[in-house]
């Protein structure tokens, strides 16, 4: 049984005079030597290292019993370069560390000579067979981007090894985009956790891999291995990437089957699932009934972000001044979705109003993307001049997200002359996305300029710059089919049907008025042969599946990695009213609900 701490007020310590004073206090009681003291007093040395490491030093020096419980606290405390600096005091007493010492040490441990350093003193000490050792040192040289030396130190690691140590591995790989030698070592695992199989299915969604998430997800659950909070959080958020809504409300009924307990990290997920699946009424009904310890900053935003780009900014700014009602204060992110509110909607001087009114109200400071809002907000309702003077203002240099949200506008409002010098200053600060490029072709074919176009062609050729193909996803029957721009990546035997259905869909859309908009086709051929490559656009193909598989009046949802162009628009209006569906479709930047021939955009996109 432990001694009693042998009593002493505490007092604050804010500077080293008063350490001293502690200390000689410490000293004429005789308490000075007394773990927990003794503790309290190095504990200092963490708040500013450089300047009390001298005095931190002649403590231990002369401490009668120094113990490594004494420092191993503050290892995990300092600074990688101090805990190393502090581990070299530590042998210089002589005083050994223990097997506490090196999981303190090594997690943060960097650069990766210093990682090596500490290798080699634990196999010294005689630490590598120590479960917990081995795994601070893997955690280590996976978080200094070496998993080649991690590999070797797992192989090598025998009988230590252990469900953390697997873990770990599965873990930062994944944090390294190895995702599929990551997937080796899961299934090679003797043993899973709950934090293993979370951690497989966070490395395939931060890999947007959300598909393959959802497959680890079922198999889990075809174990009969019981979830948490975690898992199902991260499950969401994979239901979310794949605009699988079938499969987040399966998720979510799992939840409340359960009985997990739903924090501030599980609403927001749930909120921000059906807002982007398509849903946001089912979002709103999830909000309302959210306990209030659940109801975070975070739910907020994710609820007004869903209005936002679902294109109803009324429905969003009411909701802020209700946060406001309810003592909940705003950070950047309510800025940018209430900015992005407006945009949507052509709120304008709303959106005017509330960049002032929230920076100046509440403090928060305007960023780059708050910037870029406001730029889109008067873009996206043709006042590209006022667009253009709030970029001369900002008080820092606008980076390619500013500028490329101008550009952007000035492709829908066709203004060439300013859009191209935009458009090819965008390109040299962004050489390697192919929307920069594609953007500034679209603009200048709009007028004409072929040659310009061939030119922006050249170069993405002599960049090795590849145009990002479109996809769609549809969830028909609560499985995931996915179509690319000219293919299909579903089974080989639907093909024909479905190519079929979409020359059908396409026939009777025209003998209701559709004129195909060959605008978006970057090539100076004859209108006619522009319309096939409109035919095989992914979201065109995606339809066309989901009218095989659906009868009138039911939904589709269509997820797109791209912006939708202008003539999938009008198709999908004409499908929408020609075929009795409803659609609604998730693009790069919104949500398009479409129903009898009309769009929830109001063609304002």
């Amino acid at each position: 049984m432990s001694a009693p701490v042998p009593t002493l007020t505490p007092v604050p310590l804010t500077s080293v005079a008063e350490l001293r004073q502690h200390h000689s206090q410490l000293v004429r009681l005789g308490l000075a030597s007394h773990p927990a003291h003794a503790r309290r007093l190095l504990s200092f040395l963490a708040r500013d290292p450089d300047s009390h490491f001298p005095y931190a030093a002649r403590l231990l020096a002369h401490h009668p019993d120094p113990h490594p419980a004494l420092l191993n606290p503050l290892f995990s405390a300092l600074p990688p370069r101090h805990a190393a600096r502090l581990l070299a005091l530590m042998l210089s007493l002589p005083l050994h560390p223990d097997h506490f010492t090196f999981p303190r040490i090594l997690p943060a441990a960097e650069p990766l000579h210093l990682v090596a350093q500490l290798h080699a003193l634990l196999l010294k000490l005689g630490f590598h067979a120590h479960p917990h050792s081995l795994n601070a040192l893997l955690a280590a040289y996976l978080s200094n981007g070496s998993p080649g030396l991690a590999a070797r130190v797992f192989r090598g690691g025998g009988a230590a090894l252990d469900v953390v140590s697997w873990t770990t591995m599965v873990g930062g790989l994944c944090k390294l985009g190895l995702v599929d030698d990551a997937r080796e070592l899961f299934d090679a695992m003797p043993g899973r956790n709950l934090v293993s199989w979370n951690a497989m299915m966070s490395g395939y969604v931060k890999a947007g891999r959300f598909l393959d998430a959802l497959e680890v997800f079922d198999e889990m659950r075809a174990r009969g291995v019981e979830g948490n909070g975690f898992v199902a959080a991260t499950a969401v958020v994979a239901c979310t990437g794949a605009g699988a809504l079938a499969r987040g409300r399966e998720v979510h009924r799992w939840v409340e089957r359960l009985g997990v307990e739903v924090d501030e990290k599980l609403a927001a997920a749930v909120v921000d699932m059906y807002c982007k699946c398509g849903c946001v009424d089912e979002a709103w009904r999830v909000f309302e009934a959210l306990p209030p310890l659940a109801k975070g900053l975070t739910s907020w935003n994710c609820m007004i972000g869903g209005f936002a780009v679902h294109g109803r900014g009324e429905d969003a700014v009411e909701l802020f001044a209700r946060m406001e009602r309810e003592g909940v204060a705003p950070d950047d992110v309510t800025l940018v979705n209430v900015l992005t509110a407006c945009a949507h909607a052509g709120m304008v001087s709303q959106g005017r109003h509330y960049f002032h009114y929230i920076v100046g109200r509440y403090g928060v400071e305007p960023k780059m993307e708050h910037y870029g809002c406001m730029v889109d907000l008067y873009g996206r309702a043709g006042q590209l001049d006022e667009a253009k003077k709030l970029i001369d203002d900002m008080p820092m240099e606008p980076d390619v997200g500013v500028l490329g949200a101008l550009l952007g506008a000035c492709r829908i409002h066709g203004n060439v002359d300013v859009g191209e010098p935009i458009g090819w200053r965008v390109i040299e600060l962004d050489p390697q996305n192919s929307g920069r490029y594609v953007l500034l072709a679209n603009l200048l074919a709009t007028a004409g300029r072929w040659e310009d176009v061939a030119r922006v062609r050249r170069l993405m050729d002599e960049r090795n710059v590849s145009k990002e193909a479109g996809r769609s996803m549809i969830e028909v029957n609560g499985e995931i089919r996915e179509f690319q721009c000219g293919g299909l990546c579903h089974p080989q035997p639907q093909v024909e049907e479905v190519y079929a259905m979409a020359r059908d869909m396409m026939r009777r859309i025209g003998e209701e008025g559709y004129v195909p908009d060959t605008r978006d086709v970057l090539h100076d051929i004859a209108e006619e042969e522009k319309e096939t490559p409109l035919l095989h656009h992914s979201e065109k193909l995606a339809i066309a599946f989901g009218l095989l598989h659906t009868r009138a009046g039911d939904t589709m949802r269509i997820t797109k990695n791209l912006r939708v162009c202008r003539d999938c628009h009008e198709v999908t209006k004409f499908v929408s009213r020609v075929f009795e569906r409803e659609i609604v479709v998730r693009d790069r930047n919104r949500f398009h609900h479409f129903k009898d021939g009309k769009c929830s955009c109001k063609d304002y996109w």
